[in-house]
């Protein structure tokens, strides 16, 4: 069974709270306009590193990638320049987290 996990980003302060910080009141930043949730995958990159939903990684080549989730079931990692899809699971050995969305929106720009 996958454990449960979140993080939030405050979009005011621009800040990441973790599962610690957020869980109690966990229903409030779920409605919170100005607060974007992430889940947590349940898997982990060749670091060690958590992965999370919109977390931006590369797999040992130059194509960048970002997780989103798939049918609302599942999560993938889309690439940026192609928009094509890669199973997480499949390629989690290769998989290193080098940011996010939120905190690195200079990793989605393309830079053919």
């Amino acid at each position: 069974m996958r454990e449960i996990k979140f993080q939030a980003w405050d979009l005011d302060a621009e800040q990441m709270y973790n599962w610690e910080s957020i869980k109690q009141l966990f229903h409030e930043h779920l409605d919170h306009p100005r607060v974007k949730v992430r889940q947590y995958t349940g898997l982990k990159d060749k670091n060690g590193r958590m992965i999370y939903d919109r977390d931006v990684y590369h797999q040992g080549d130059p194509n960048i990638l970002y997780v989103v989730e798939h049918k609302g079931a599942s999560f993938v990692g889309k690439q940026i320049r192609s928009g094509s899809y890669a199973g997480l699971e499949h390629w989690r050995d290769r998989i290193e987290v080098i940011g996010d969305v939120f905190r690195n929106p200079e990793l989605l720009e393309d830079t053919k």
